[in-house]
Parts: structure tokens; C-alpha cells; sequence
């Protein structure tokens, strides 16, 4: 069902902002020294959509898409796996020209190296070699090294190479170390409006990708896309640029999958002031790529990159 359900997030921010930026910082004052230890972002100030919205059954939203036999439904959630023989996908009923769109999400422990579980909006269904996909990959790892999360924008057909063959992604990717993405479950979320795409780590926006910067918008999503979850064998590149692959002695790999939230909405206007700070802490901290700070992209493709990339690139 439409709603407007997201022009509540100014609202309930300017109720809820409240000084909680001070859940950053733990103060130990021992001998007249402050110590100051940046553990954790600094609150949002709101009150958090993942908690305002609930999710409803399973299949009331979404359907299996490939991979059934690797995919167990429970209520409103859905576990999915990938072993030697498949891994598994699954689909929202209806497309959405914009929305709040977010999951829990939790994450297998120990060599994972190759696999990808992934919660994504997409239409390449409906524009095969043309479409567009917002992306939130979570990238497999090997013991002892954090969870990489990227995320990415594509738009009409430059994740599908066009006619000189040339993929062109707007990826930046961040390690998921300030919490653990396997101790239990953790919401991620993607809020697509007509004016910017945010993307957010427990209620924290760590993203945003305006229209404005886009190319005169020209680089910006605006076809319905629908809402997909997945695991699947991306050893190729996944891990290190494909150095470490999928090891099918660890396996099966499982994500599983909780509070699926879909709100078709217009969404609210800019980041408040104590959500920029908590998404500048998160960039600052934890951001590992940034494709307009990468000297060997050819930013004549991504031309809202020009005020970002290295002087010596062109």
C-alpha cells in the first residue's frame, strides 16, 4: 500500500532529536585527564524507522525467485543459503518508484571468502542490458577480518556495460568493524527519494547519492525497480579481487533475513545536523573506496565526481 509514512522522519526527528550525539563518546576523567574514546557513531536524533515501521509476513511482500530449495521461510523472515549446488533469491511482489526499503540481516561467521548476500532494489527483469540496481553487497571474508559492505548505483544499462562494453559503478565500500554483523542481527535500509539515495547501518546514514550531484540527474535512478534479497558465488571478485574464493568445505553459507520493510513514500528533505555528523563519523572511520577518490577511474564517466577526485586525475 502507498503511504506517506516517510514524510514522518522530519517530524519525529525534530520530537526526538534530543542531545544524544553523547552516546558517541565515552568519557573516563582519571587525573584531571579526559580521555575520549570514538567507539561508536554518534546517535541520528530520530526516532528510528526500523523500529516505526513492522514488517509484515514473508509472503505477503515477496516471493521466491530462484534457489527454492535453498530458502526457508519463517513468519516475516526468510533464511537462504548457498552450497556446491545453488545459492537462492528472492523478489518483491510489486515494483516501487521510491521508497524506505530495509532488512535485518544476519550475517554466517568464520571463511566466507567469495560469498555474497545482498539486498538490493533492481529492474533488470523489465529492462534486460538496460536497467538500473541500488545496491547494499555484503562482501564474504576469511577469519579475523571485518564484513566489507558496498554499496552501489547503476543506471540505465552502466552496470550492464552498454555498447563498448564498459561497466561503470559508483561503489563505496565500508568495513562493518565498529559492530559484528554475525553476532545477531543488524537492520540495513535504503531510502530512495526523487532527490537523493541514502543508505543506512542501523538507523545511521553512512550514504548519501543526491540527484542534484548526478550528472544533472541524468545519472539518478528513476524507473520502478523492485526489491530483491540473495546469496550467490561472486569468487571472481568478491574477496581481495577474487584472491580468496569460495571454499565449499565451510558451506553452506547462510544469511538470514528478519523485519523485511517496504514503505512506497516521498521520503523527507535533507540530512539534520546530527545525522550528517553521525554519517561523517562512519565515512571518516570506516570508509575503506570511494570511486571518486580512485586515481584509476576515468571520471569523464562519473561527472559528479569532479569536485572530489585527486587533482592528477582527469
Amino acid at each position: 500500500m502507498v503511504m506517506a509514512a516517510c514524510g514522518c522522519f522530519a517530524r519525529r526527528q525534530r520530537r526526538h532529536a534530543v542531545a544524544l550525539l553523547l552516546l558517541l563518546m565515552v568519557v573516563v576523567v582519571a587525573a584531571g585527564i579526559v580521555v575520549v574514546v570514538d567507539a561508536q557513531p554518534p546517535s541520528p536524533g530520530l526516532y528510528p524507522a526500523s523500529k516505526r515501521f513492522r514488517g509484515r509476513p514473508f509472503y505477503r511482500d515477496f516471493r521466491n525467485l530462484w534457489g527454492a530449495q535453498h530458502q526457508w521461510v519463517s513468519g516475516g523472515g526468510v533464511t537462504i543459503w548457498l552450497d556446491s549446488s545453488s545459492g537462492s533469491g528472492f523478489k518483491s511482489r510489486r515494483a516501487f518508484r521510491s521508497g524506505y526499503f530495509g532488512a535485518s540481516i544476519k550475517l554466517q561467521p568464520g571463511y566466507t571468502a567469495g560469498v555474497i548476500t545482498a539486498f538490493y532494489l533492481s529492474n533488470s527483469e523489465a529492462h534486460p542490458g538496460f536497467h538500473d540496481e541500488v545496491d547494499m553487497e555484503f562482501l564474504g571474508t576469511t577469519p579475523g577480518r571485518p564484513y566489507t559492505l558496498q554499496t552501489n548505483v547503476y543506471v540505465r544499462g552502466s552496470g550492464d556495460g552498454g555498447p563498448a562494453g564498459q561497466v561503470v559503478g559508483r561503489e563505496i565500500k565500508f568495513h562493518l568493524d565498529w559492530f559484528d554483523p554475525t553476532a545477531g542481527f543488524h537492520h540495513y535500509a535504503i531510502l530512495w527519494t526523487p532527490t537523493q539515495i541514502i543508505f543506512y547501518v542501523d538507523d545511521v546514514p553512512i550514504r548519501r547519492y543526491p540527484a542534484s550531484a548526478a550528472a544533472a540527474a541524468a545519472a539518478f535512478p528513476r524507473r520502478p525497480m523492485w526489491v530483491y534479497g540473495s546469496i550467490w558465488d561472486a569468487s571472481s571478485w568478491a574477496t581481495d579481487d577474487g584472491r580468496y574464493r569460495a571454499d565449499y568445505r565451510y558451506s553452506p553459507f547462510v544469511a538470514r533475513f528478519s523485519g523485511l520493510l517496504l514503505r512506497a513514500c516521498s521520503g523527507p528533505g535533507a540530512l539534520s545536523p546530527q545525522q550528517e555528523a553521525a554519517m561523517r563519523w562512519v565515512q571518516r572511520n570506516h570508509m575503506v573506496y570511494n570511486y571518486c577518490l580512485d586515481p584509476r577511474r576515468d571520471h569523464t564517466l562519473t561527472p559528479e565526481c569532479i569536485h572530489h577526485a585527486p587533482a592528477h586525475t582527469t
